[in-house]
């Protein structure tokens, strides 16, 4: 399988840590996503490090029993570790402030703490079998305040950093979920709610595991992703992840079914609004975007991997140290090996290795695996990093060798419109409330954020449609088709249509130029940009014309057009551009010849060169 076939990958600079071994325990803190090493239970030391510093923390404790759950509070300020099941202890690591360690035990009686979450630099929630318990902690008085507190059973506990919701299992099947949301000090319980699990043969009895359960954030609302291994319906046989929608006001409600078709054993990462789901059997991944239309049955949306199962791309473990020095070769890193654990949202860890990898997920190879255009438009609308690989498929819809219909055209050009056109409304309704003094009031008001989703037409006209007028062997009526049929979707979404693109249909239809000159004058701001895309991907005849068309020519660089001239090492093509400054010389200073202010003289020299002395233009007399 070639590298153009995998579309999942692992970052390539891990976070490297000790192995797990005897002497050595790992620990993950999902809220600053940091890998401790703990050696010793700390009297030997310990190593913390995350993705973003590259300067671990280290530091010894006294080796008071074994470690249960280390986590630094947001911002590295105290440092809380759980050694018993009654009590945590904390250690402040602020400048100034006293280093010794202070503890708390649990206040409810005969409660076992099963672990803690830090919900800020100062706020922390041990949550026990018997409920949970908010604090703030005052590292000064090296003391903690009991701020609320709530009485319930609990068999486990998961928490979502991003959203700060913690949610508790409680029931014996374990499977009623009571959700806490914590902000600035206050904590609030949200409605509780029920997960529908499988039926079961009637010997075993039926309950719900910490491990099918995952939090996340998809597209700005938190789910609660179930993985559940038998469908409730008997003539379904494989595994499928069920979305819960936990909205902050409101019942938690059944939103989306993941189908996997298959059983066995499964791990969920979600990556750039994507679900991800690993399967340890086949060693394959397949994910799901709940954004793509799916089979809407009056409650639920069901949805089908989006492209065909594939491994995560082979992955070289980086030799680094002195046997990076010797000829040895990397070493190629088992993928979905037992070892891996999963963290959300988009994080692997193999502790037996001592690698922390976030996943991402590669554009490029998906355009080749997702042949529904229109679909894969809904697709890359919808990604991070999609700007350069869209117009790409623009291009390549556009090309002699995989060229579209018309109506596939039309339909992607109206896609990429569609979203142009949301956030020019969203500027222009920004604009006004500006305008109107509702930002004073409001606080809320927001300038919109413009995503890579939205393409304008300075670039869809600079990396698509300039190149695609030049090419000679494109049928002229399909070349205007495709231009008509753009202005057409510009038309249908009530956006104004630019100047630079009108000029690129100059050539086939005349009056197209003067209209676009005339707009030009008007809007000058996106000219020079222009011609630097142009002259970027060596287009120097498009980028001449396009000046030359709005009247610029005689103030443009001619060192900047001959070097990119001389780097298409085209000589014909620098002798047009070169032939071309001498006639502007002599007709605005009466002399073919460069000034020295112009720094020309070694295309000059090359053009002597090539062409020899005597091509060089001479000076008309009269």
């Amino acid at each position: 399988m070639g590298e153009e076939d995998y579309y999942l990958e692992l970052c390539e600079r891990p976070v490297q840590f000790e192995k797990a071994n005897p002497v050595n325990c790992v620990f993950f803190d999902e809220a600053n996503k940091q890998v401790f090493a703990v050696r010793s239970g700390g009297a030997t030391g310990v190593v913390v490090k995350g993705p973003d510093d590259r300067n671990p923390i280290s530091f010894r404790m006294d080796d008071k029993g074994e470690v249960k759950c280390i986590k630094f509070s947001l911002e590295n300020k105290i440092l809380a570790v759980q050694r018993t099941s009654k009590t945590v202890d904390f250690c402040n690591f602020i400048p100034d402030n006293s280093q010794l360690e202070y503890t708390q035990e649990c206040k409810t009686k005969n409660a076992n703490i099963l672990g803690f979450c830090w919900t800020s630099s100062t706020e922390i929630v041990f949550i026990t079998d018997q409920g949970i318990e908010f604090y703030q902690v005052l590292p000064e008085k090296r003391s903690l305040k009991l701020l609320k507190s709530h009485n319930l059973n609990v068999n486990w506990y998961m928490y979502c950093p991003e959203s700060a919701v913690i949610l508790l299992s409680t029931t014996v099947l374990e499977n009623v979920l009571q959700p806490f949301h914590f902000r600035a000090g206050t904590m609030s319980k949200l409605p509780k709610f029920e997960i529908e699990l499988p039926a079961a043969p009637k010997s075993t009895k039926p309950s719900l595991s910490e491990r099918d359960i995952a939090m996340a954030t998809i597209y700005g609302q938190l789910y609660v992703l179930f993985l559940r291994h038998h469908s409730r319906t008997s003539n379904s046989t494989g595994a499928e992840v069920v979305l819960y929608h936990l909205p902050r006001e409101g019942a938690c409600k059944k939103m989306h079914i993941l189908k996997l078709n298959r059983t066995g054993k499964f791990a969920l990462n979600v990556v750039d609004n994507l679900v991800v789901v690993h399967h340890q059997d086949t060693e394959t991944s397949v994910i799901f975007d709940i954004k793509l239309r799916g089979e809407f049955d009056g409650s639920v949306t069901f949805h089908h991997p989006v492209l065909p199962a594939r491994s995560i791309q082979p992955y070289q473990i980086p030799i680094t140290g002195p046997a990076a020095v010797t000829s040895q070769s990397p070493v190629p890193c088992k993928l979905y090996s037992s070892s891996w654990i999963v963290f959300q949202p988009d994080i692997i860890i193999s502790a037996s290795q001592g690698y922390l990898w976030n996943l991402q997920v590669k554009l490029e190879p998906i355009v080749n695996l997702l042949p529904d255009k229109g679909r894969l438009m809904d697709f890359l609308l919808q990604r991070k990093e999609c700007k350069m690989v869209i117009l790409s498929v623009c291009s390549q819809m556009l090309s002699e060798s995989d060229r579209a219909s018309l109506p596939v055209i039309a339909t992607v050009f109206d896609k990429l419109n569609h979203e142009y056109k949301k956030y020019l409304d969203a500027e222009q309704s920004y604009a006004m409330a500006v305008e109107a003094g509702q930002s004073r009031s409001s606080p809320l008001l927001k300038r919109p954020v413009r995503t890579q989703a939205v393409l304008d037409q300075s670039d869809v006209y600079t990396h698509v449609l300039s190149a695609f007028v030049e090419k000679k062997e494109m049928p002229h009526k399909f070349v205007i088709a495709v231009l008509m049929e753009y202005i057409r979707s510009l038309n249908q979404f009530q956006i104004a249509v630019q100047a630079c693109l009108l000029l690129s249909l100059e050539s086939f239809y005349p009056p197209a130029h003067q209209l676009s000159l005339d707009m030009l004058k008007r809007l000058s701001t996106a000219n020079d940009e222009i011609v630097e895309v142009l002259l970027s991907k060596h287009q120097v005849l498009a980028a001449l014309r396009f000046i030359r068309g709005i009247g610029g020519h005689d103030n443009i660089s001619a060192r900047k057009f001959l070097d990119a001239a001389k780097q298409t090492e085209d000589n014909m093509l620098f002798y047009t551009i070169f032939r071309f400054f001498e006639q502007r010389n002599q007709r605005l200073r009466g002399s073919p010849n460069f000034t020295p202010g112009e720094h020309c003289e070694e295309h000059v020299a090359f053009f002597k060169q090539i062409f020899g002395d005597q091509a060089l233009m001479r000076p008309t007399t009269f």
